[in-house]
């Protein structure tokens, strides 16, 4: 996995009462089911919350960001842990067959203000990747369950452990990163993907299931880029389908994130993956890509992100336009 660094500056230092925080921290147990084995454990966790509360409520307190945090199901965890366990982008430079060298939407000129790709029936429900560092898998599934929907009018939940099982190669390994192209290339190369249902998922890495992986509820003939470091482009192409597209996450902001459009900081060192589901405008005037996660329906807005779209770099905000792809179907 690419490394990790340039971790969001500590906000301003504030000194919470220690029994409001162990209050909040019971809570926060119970609400998520946590528990541990050894005291030294639970010590140690409450530290880390009480750090990350500390730098949400201040966070919050500012008054002056486009987006809030709030203590979700990480907030036991620093942030060089959360990536560790729940990042999983790792690029490619490998040349691949079932990727064509075109960009079919370059001379799209109608390009609508807004789209959201879930009030057109082409987004499945959020999905949850545990710590398993797959997020590859399931952006790249998002993109052919969205692409499939619009080709054929069916929306079918697909399965992201057959790709975690199956679609190994020198740079995708399964719960230990991955990259979206090597997703689509699988599925294109097996003529399909069965449905989650039929090949669930485990969280974890197994052994490819032939017979399982032999049941193809929908497929794809290919996939193409779009061109690099031009949001432009991506507008394009998120306009006419689901698009597969890798961010940097690090930080606390993006841990903590829970509602808002994001506007960083981040850097571009791209380590997670996601799905851009739509794209517009927020009430108050800022212009946002909208992003399927795969942490669940706790973090977010119910899973989801809006994140900061026209930005003065090239390569947008946090990366999002570097290395975007969708599949054909």
């Amino acid at each position: 996995m690419l490394n990790v660094c340039g971790a969001m500056a500590s906000a301003m230092p504030s000194m919470l009462d220690e029994a409001i925080v162990a209050e909040k921290y019971k809570q926060w147990m119970v609400q998520h089911g946590r528990t541990y084995e050894m005291q030294e454990d639970e010590t140690m966790r409450f530290q880390i919350f009480r750090n990350n509360l500390e730098f949400i409520e201040n966070f919050n307190n500012m008054g002056n960001q486009t987006y809030k945090l709030s203590t979700n199901e990480f907030a036991d965890l620093t942030n060089e842990e959360f990536l560790t366990f729940f990042a999983g982008y790792r690029l490619s430079a490998r040349k691949v067959s079932f990727k064509t060298k075109r960009f079919r939407y370059e001379n799209l000129t109608n390009v609508p203000h807004s789209i959201d790709w879930r009030k057109k029936g082409a987004v499945t429900k959020i999905k949850d990747q545990g710590s398993c560092a797959s997020c590859w898998a399931f952006s790249a599934v998002a993109a052919v369950e969205g692409a499939v929907k619009i080709k054929t009018g069916k929306l079918f939940s697909l399965s992201e452990q057959q790709l975690v099982d199956c679609a190994r190669t020198q740079d995708t390994q399964g719960c230990n990163c991955g990259w979206m192209d090597d997703g689509f290339e699988y599925i294109a190369k097996n003529q399909g993907l069965a449905k989650e249902s039929k090949y669930p998922y485990t969280a974890k890495d197994r052994n490819c299931s032939r017979r399982k992986s032999a049941v193809r509820a929908a497929k794809i003939v290919g996939y193409e880029d779009v061109p690099r470091d031009n949001e432009k482009a991506l507008l394009k192409a998120a306009s006419q389908q689901p698009v597969a597209v890798a961010i940097d996450c690090t930080g606390h902001g993006f841990q903590f994130y829970s509602g808002g459009v994001y506007g960083g900081p981040c850097r571009t060192d791209l380590n997670h993956a996601v799905t851009v589901v739509g794209y517009g405008t927020s009430e108050d005037g800022i212009k946002y890509w909208l992003v399927k996660n795969s942490w669940g329906k706790s973090w977010g807005e119910n899973g989801y992100m809006r994140i900061k779209r026209d930005v003065r770099s090239k390569k947008g905000l946090c990366g999002i336009a570097k290395k975007p792809s969708y599949p054909l179907a």
